[in-house]
């Protein structure tokens, strides 16, 4: 029965991965609205049954108990919270469309876990492993389910991060030969955007899209340096924003720029190479120096128990 539950809350807990992953970007996706428009334009007889029945399990099943269970964690969640994790969703690029109720849902569920295992400690038989062991399992067991989540998230903020960094001095690199080959600031990001498939590119999409919309450009520039995070692209969004109320040329502001950008490149790769080392003595001393006395000590201590010596210490 132990593995039995446990395996059912794993169960759930994929589940809810694999629905924050398979959502939509858009969060006015209607799955049932769509299917709908999809019957209409073929010229098909509707019937809305059987286009609920037609969706997969996880848009008809899966998507709104998810939802259920996050709007319910969300009212016991403080709204500090709920507004971090907004903002670490922002950070992490939104992936794969997960909103904090989803995420949420998937922490209160690695938290059922440690209730589970403690549930379980007390209809186990008498002489069973668990008995008596409950809190030893179920505390290691909720925390691990319930800080799993916010790994993961940290995980793909440093991801996103990292790459913003790789990309900014080839995207502005881009920018600066668009710029210099006469065409407006605006128009070199639509280049930018439609040339790559980075975060970079990404960032600048919106900021054409917001821009299109009616909003002020260094709002946007500013915005987007707020979505991404990274001092370097900060630091670069000032720039842009003080040349232009200052007049000056933007083609040397980015050449500049790009320039900064790879030396500052050039230094966190270093910086990265550097921690390399430390980050290696931890493996190395507990999985490759054990083995490597084991391999080389064995032998040796054979052969002093089979000697004189060995039958002397040895009664």
């Amino acid at each position: 029965m132990l593995w039995i539950l446990i395996a059912i809350v794993v169960v759930i807990l994929g589940a809810l991965l694999l629905v924050g992953m398979g959502m939509k970007d858009s969060k006015d996706y209607d799955p049932l609205q769509d299917r709908l428009a999809e019957f209409a334009a073929r010229g098909e007889r509707v019937d809305l049954e059987e286009i609920e029945m037609s969706q997969p399990l996880t848009e008809r099943v899966l998507f709104p108990v998810a939802r259920r269970l996050g709007e319910l964690a969300l009212r016991f969640t403080p709204q500090n919270a709920i507004q971090q994790t907004a903002r670490k969703l922002e950070l992490a690029g939104n992936p794969r469309g997960i909103d904090p109720t989803i995420f949420w849902a998937m922490r209160m569920f690695g938290l059922s876990l440690g209730a589970v295992l403690f549930f379980v400690s007390t209809i186990v038989p008498d002489g069973s492993f668990l008995e008596g062991r409950g809190l030893v399992f179920a505390i290691p067991a909720a925390a691990l389910g319930f800080f799993l989540p916010e790994l993961w998230l940290r995980g793909k903020i440093n991801k996103r991060q990292d790459d913003i960094r790789k990309a900014m001095p080839d995207a502005l690199d881009l920018l600066t030969i668009c710029v210099e080959a006469g065409l407006g600031f605006d128009a070199s990001m639509a280049k930018v955007y439609e040339k790559w498939d980075n975060p970079v590119a990404e960032g600048f999409g919106r900021v054409i899209r917001e821009i299109q919309l009616g909003k002020l450009r260094r709002d946007s520039l500013k915005d987007m340096a707020d979505r991404m995070g990274v001092s370097e692209m900060t630091s670069f969004i000032a720039a842009v924003i003080q040349s232009e109320q200052l007049g000056v040329s933007m083609s040397k502001v980015l050449r500049i720029q790009a320039d900064q950008m790879r030396v500052k490149r050039r230094q966190h790769a270093e910086e990265q190479a550097h921690k390399a080392p430390i980050k290696m003595l931890i493996p190395m001393a507990i999985l490759i120096f054990p083995s490597i006395c084991i391999v080389l000590m064995t032998p040796a201590i054979l052969m002093l128990l089979n000697s004189t010596l060995g039958g002397m210490l040895v009664p």
